[in-house]
C-alpha cells in the first residue's frame, strides 16, 4: 500500500472514528486525505467502506475532514471554466420527490437578467434517487450529458450551464453502486454538491439548520482547491436550492470575513405568500419542466411564478449583481415580462 499513507480504513475504524457516537475522534487532514484516496481507488473492502461511512455519519464530519475529502475529489474533477464567472448552484444530487424543482427556471431568469448560472447533478444518485436538475432539463429537451468544455460553452452562450456528474467526476460517480447499498446518506452526498466544475467564485446552496450552513462555509475555508470566495445559503425545500416559503434564514460569507452573517427574511414580503405545500407536484421532473416553460413564457402568473422570481433574485443577489433582494426581484420580473427569459430558454433548448 505504498501508494497511500499509513491510514487504511480499517485502522481508522479501530483507532480513530469507529468507537461510537460519543467517543470517536476526529481525523486529521492527513488521515481524511488518505481515506478519500483509497475510497476513490476502490481499495477498501466493501464491508469496511460501509462501516467507515456509517462511523462518519454518527460522529459528524468536521470542516477539516470535509475539506480534505473535497480536495482529493478535486484532483479527479474535469473542471472547465466558462469565460464568465457564474453562480455555482449546489443542490442535493439525490433529488426532490414532492415539490417542483424551481432552479432551472430561476437560473434562466437570472441569466436573462445578466447573471450567469451553472447547475450540476447526477442521474438519480443514492439514497433517495429522486428527480434533480438533469431530469427537468431532459424533459425540456435540453442536452445534459455534455463534456465539461461543452457545459462551459453552454454557460457562455446561454448564460445558464449544466455540468453532468459522470463526465465531471467519473471516479466519484463510480461510487454510486456502493452508496446505493448503504440505505442512508453519507458524506459523499454533501461533498458532491460542493464540487465546483465551472471554477465559480460564488456558491449558492441550501440548508435545514444554520449550523449546517456554517459547517459548509467552514469547509470551503478549509479547502486548498476551491476557488469560492463568496457563499450564500438559505433554507431550502426538501434540502434543495429552492427557497422555503415563510420565515427563512439566509447565511452570507465573503472571503476575508471573520464570521458568517445571517439574517431572516419573510418571503411574503417578496411575493411568496403561500405555503410549501402549494408548490407540490405529482410528477416532479415533467411538471417542473412544464411550470418552467409556462412561467418563462409568461403563460402563468401564480405561486410558481412568484417562487421562480424570488429564487432568481437570490441568484442575482448571490453574484452581487444587485445590492438588495428587492432590486434582484425587480430585475427578475423584468426579465420575464420583457420576454428575455423565454428567449434564454429557447437558446438553451437550441444549444
Amino acid at each position: 500500500m505504498s501508494e497511500y499513507g499509513d491510514w487504511p480504513l480499517k485502522r481508522l475504524m479501530t483507532e480513530v472514528v469507529g468507537s461510537g457516537h460519543k467517543s470517536a475522534d476526529d481525523m486529521t487532514r492527513e488521515q481524511a486525505t488518505d481515506a478519500m484516496r483509497r475510497i476513490l481507488d476502490d481499495e477498501p473492502d466493501h464491508t469496511t467502506l460501509g462501516a467507515f461511512w456509517l462511523a462518519n455519519r454518527w460522529k459528524r464530519n468536521t470542516p477539516e475532514e470535509l475539506g480534505a475529502y473535497l480536495d482529493v475529489i478535486a484532483e479527479d474533477v474535469e473542471a472547465y471554466a466558462p469565460d464568465c464567472d457564474p453562480v455555482d448552484c449546489g443542490a442535493n444530487y439525490d433529488g426532490k420527490g414532492r415539490s417542483a424543482i424551481l432552479g432551472v427556471g430561476a437560473g434562466l431568469v437570472a441569466a436573462a437578467a445578466g447573471t450567469p448560472v451553472v447547475a450540476h447533478s447526477g442521474d438519480r444518485v443514492p439514497t433517495q434517487k429522486q428527480d434533480a436538475y438533469k431530469h427537468v432539463l431532459d424533459e425540456l429537451g435540453v442536452e445534459t450529458e455534455l463534456a465539461p468544455e461543452e457545459s462551459a460553452a453552454m454557460t457562455d452562450e446561454v448564460g445558464f450551464g449544466f455540468y453532468y456528474q459522470p463526465n465531471v467526476a467519473p471516479r466519484l460517480h463510480a461510487l454510486e453502486a456502493r452508496r446505493g447499498q448503504m440505505g442512508v446518506r453519507t458524506f459523499v452526498n454533501t461533498i458532491e454538491t460542493l464540487v465546483n466544475p465551472a471554477n465559480a467564485s460564488t456558491h449558492l446552496g441550501s440548508f435545514y439548520h444554520l449550523p449546517y450552513a456554517v459547517r459548509i462555509i467552514e469547509t470551503f475555508q478549509q479547502t486548498e482547491s476551491a476557488a469560492v470566495d463568496r457563499v450564500i445559503m438559505f433554507q431550502g425545500m426538501e434540502g434543495y436550492d429552492d427557497i422555503r416559503p415563510g420565515s427563512t434564514t439566509v447565511a452570507v460569507w465573503n472571503e476575508g470575513d471573520d464570521e458568517v452573517e445571517d439574517f431572516t427574511i419573510e418571503t411574503p414580503e417578496y411575493g411568496m405568500d403561500f405555503e410549501e405545500d402549494d408548490l407540490g407536484v405529482d410528477d416532479v421532473a415533467a411538471d417542473s419542466a412544464t411550470i418552467t416553460s409556462e412561467v418563462l413564457r409568461g403563460d402563468r402568473d401564480d405561486q410558481f411564478a412568484d417562487a421562480i422570481a424570488l429564487n432568481a433574485a437570490f441568484r442575482i443577489f448571490a453574484r452581487e449583481d444587485c445590492e438588495t433582494l428587492d432590486e434582484g426581484l425587480e430585475l427578475a420580473r423584468e426579465a420575464i415580462d420583457s420576454g428575455a427569459a423565454a428567449a434564454t430558454l429557447d437558446d438553451l433548448q437550441a444549444f
